[in-house]
């Protein structure tokens, strides 16, 4: 199966704006994508002006990009075709927890608390409802259909400074705030839970009428490796495309930026293509040098 992906912003500022972008495909699928993914970089006032842009991988492995924004704003901007397995999310009821004195060390960080998700306000609420279920995929497939059934999804919900434990309150939100309490509780029953965003179609599915948009769901450690989670949807979906993962929506922030701006232009494009020939791509190298780029 080969995915369109792509996106077009708009940024406009009085002054000049410094930005921190996450909005390249993630390392771990670069060898799936035709041609590298790239950022092309526009500025609003004067088009015929070059910006310089560097990129590197932050403290989580994603792709990480740093611009200045000048006067007037920036359009940012890519496109590509991803190659994808066509299967939907995983699904292995056997696998089971591993216990905390047997995770990899890469694994701990995603059983503490975060930003928007704490466990300290959650971990009552979460043995109570989950204790008693079968430890392992059973416990979180548990935890995703509370949260599913728990909060009511609508873009009027949106709320960014909203944790889990206050979507858990309000039973209202958007997807961002689904992973985020689905997170916390699975953190809170000692199983290492981690955020994620992405491009997400509607393949295989019908229809959404809504504008397309990038979108947040969850990744648990069970059996030694980790399995994707979805509460906002709850089923296997086919043709995700993460972006970057984290802690919290804190640690996966698409665009930070440091000054005064309106957001003028957000577009994103996520669908299923005709067939295109495989890319001669390598694997992206763990060790991933800052470089700069041209716009």
């Amino acid at each position: 199966m080969r995915i369109r992906y792509g996106y077009r912003i708009e940024l406009v500022c009085a002054h000049d704006m410094p930005l921190i972008t996450l909005l390249d495909v993630h390392p771990s699928r670069r060898h799936d994508l035709t041609t590298p993914d790239e950022m092309k970089l526009t500025a609003l006032a004067d088009p015929s002006i070059g910006i310089a842009m560097t990129q590197d991988l932050d403290a989580f492995g994603n792709i990480r990009r740093r611009m200045v924004a000048p006067a007037g704003g920036i359009r940012l901007e890519s496109e590509g075709i991803v190659h994808d397995s066509g299967e939907p999310d995983i699904v292995n009821p056997s696998a089971r927890e591993v216990s905390p004195s047997r995770l990899p060390d890469s694994a701990l960080v995603y059983l503490l608390g975060s930003r928007y998700c704490e466990t300290d306000k959650l971990y009552d609420q979460a043995w109570s409802l989950f204790g008693q279920v079968q430890p392992g995929w059973s416990r979180v497939q548990a935890i995703v259909d509370f949260v599913h059934n728990h909060l009511t999804f609508g873009y009027h919900f949106a709320r960014n400074t909203r944790t889990a434990a206050e979507a858990f309150e309000e039973r209202i939100g958007v997807c961002r705030d689904f992973a985020h309490l689905a997170v916390a509780l699975c953190r809170c029953m000692n199983i290492p839970a981690r955020y994620c965003n992405g491009y997400l179609g509607d393949i295989g599915v019908p229809a959404n009428p809504a504008p397309m948009d990038f979108n947040a769901w969850f990744e648990v450690f069970l059996g030694g490796r980790w399995y994707t989670f979805d509460a906002r949807h709850n089923e296997p979906r086919i043709g995700r495309v993460v972006i970057a993962r984290g802690r919290d929506a804190t640690d996966v922030a698409m665009i930070s930026s440091f000054g005064t701006h309106t957001l003028q232009r957000f577009e994103v494009v996520t669908e299923e293509v005709e067939d295109v020939p495989m890319p001669l791509m390598p694997p992206m190298p763990e060790q991933f040098d800052a470089r700069p780029a041209a716009a």
